[in-house]
C-alpha cells in the first residue's frame, strides 16, 4: 500500500511537470513566430534576436519533456540507479546549444554595427507584439517557480527563469522601440543595443542552466534545509542514537539518499536489519521525492578501527 502511495505521488509529480513544459513550448511557438514576422516585417533586429530566444525555447522545452519521459523509465540491469539522469543531460546540452546561438545573435550584431539608417519608426503594432510578449512571460515565470519549487524540479526552476529573462528581453524591446517612434528614425541604433542587451540576458540565463545541470550530474549534496529534514526523520527510531553521515544527491525530479546511522553496539544483526529498513521506510514515505536509501550502520559509541592499545 506504502509503495503504491509513493508511486502515484510521483506520478502526479511527474505529470504536473510534463503539464506545465507544454504549456511553455505552445506559448513559445506561438510567441516566437509573432515576434519573428513582426521583427522582420517591422525592421527590429532586436525583435528578430527575441523571437530566436523564444523559438530556441521551443527546442528547450522539448528536450525536457523527452527528458521526463527517459527519467520515469524504471530501473534495469544496465540502469540500477534509474533513468532520473536525463533531466540534467537534456538541460546542459541545451543550454549549450542557446549558449552558441546567443553568441551567434550577438556577433552578427555588432558586425552589422552601426546599423543601416531608417526612413521610417516602427509601426505601433510591433509595440503591441512586445509588451503583450512581456506580459505573458511574466506569467509564465510566475507560473512555474511556484510549481518548479513546490515539486523541487531544477528543470522548470531554470525554465522559469529563462520565462523571466525572457520577459526582460522583450522589455527591452519594448523599451527601444518606444523610443525609436519617439525620438525619430535617426535613433535606430537604440535598436541594436537593445538586442545586445537580449543576447546578454540569454547568456545569463543559459549559463546559470548549465551550472545547475552540472552540479547535479557531479552530485552535489542537496539543499541543506532539505538534507536537515532527513535527518530528523532518521532519528526518530529510540534505537537510532545518531546519524554520522548523510549524503543526499539530486536525480531529475527525485533524490538518492545514503546514510549512516549510528545504534546501540549490542543490537543482534537482526535487530540492526529491522532498525535499518525503519529508517528507509521512515524517509521514503515522509519525502516521496527520495527515489531509494542506502542505509549503513554504525556501532555507538564509535569505535574507530586504531586503539591505543598494543
Amino acid at each position: 500500500m506504502r509503495v503504491r502511495k509513493v508511486e502515484l505521488v510521483k506520478r502526479r509529480l511527474y505529470g504536473a511537470a510534463v503539464r506545465a513544459t507544454i504549456l511553455g513550448l505552445v506559448v513559445n511557438l506561438a510567441l516566437g513566430a509573432a515576434k519573428l514576422v513582426g521583427g522582420i516585417v517591422g525592421g527590429s533586429l532586436a525583435m528578430v534576436s527575441d523571437a530566436v530566444n523564444s523559438l530556441g525555447d521551443v527546442f528547450t522545452s522539448t528536450a525536457v519533456l523527452l527528458a521526463f519521459r527517459v527519467a520515469q523509465k524504471p530501473a534495469d540491469a544496465e540502469h540500477p540507479y534509474g533513468h532520473t539522469r536525463a533531466e540534467a543531460i537534456a538541460g546542459s546540452n541545451v543550454a549549450v546549444l542557446v549558449i552558441v546561438s546567443a553568441l551567434l545573435v550577438g556577433w552578427n550584431t555588432l558586425r552589422s554595427f552601426p546599423p543601416e539608417p531608417i526612413e521610417a519608426v516602427p509601426p505601433l503594432w510591433t509595440l503591441l507584439i512586445a509588451g503583450v510578449n512581456v506580459a505573458i512571460k511574466e506569467a509564465l515565470y510566475q507560473y512555474k517557480i511556484r510549481l518548479g519549487r513546490r515539486l523541487g524540479s531544477s528543470a522548470l526552476i531554470a525554465n522559469a527563469w529563462d520565462h523571466r529573462s525572457d520577459a526582460l528581453s522583450a522589455l527591452a524591446v519594448l523599451i527601444s522601440l518606444a523610443l525609436v517612434r519617439i525620438l525619430g528614425p535617426g535613433y535606430a541604433w537604440l535598436d541594436a543595443v537593445a538586442a545586445m542587451v537580449v543576447v546578454g540576458v540569454i547568456l545569463y540565463s543559459a549559463t546559470t542552466l548549465l551550472f545547475s545541470s552540472a552540479q547535479e550530474l557531479m552530485d552535489a549534496q542537496a539543499d541543506a534545509d532539505f538534507v536537515a529534514a532527513i535527518r530528523d526523520v532518521a532519528v526518530d527510531p529510540p534505537e537510532v542514537s545518531d546519524v554520522d553521515k548523510l549524503w543526499v544527491r539530486k536525480t531529475g525530479l527525485e533524490y538518492l539518499v545514503d546514510i549512516h546511522v549510528q545504534v546501540p553496539a549490542e543490537l543482534s544483526v537482526d535487530e540492526g536489519h529491522r532498525i535499518s529498513h525503519q529508517v528507509k521506510d521512515r524517509i521514503l514515505e515522509r519525502f516521496p521525492i527520495v527515489r531509494d536509501v542506502l542505509v549503513h550502520l554504525e556501532p555507538f559509541p564509535h569505535r574507530h578501527a586504531h586503539s591505543d592499545e598494543a
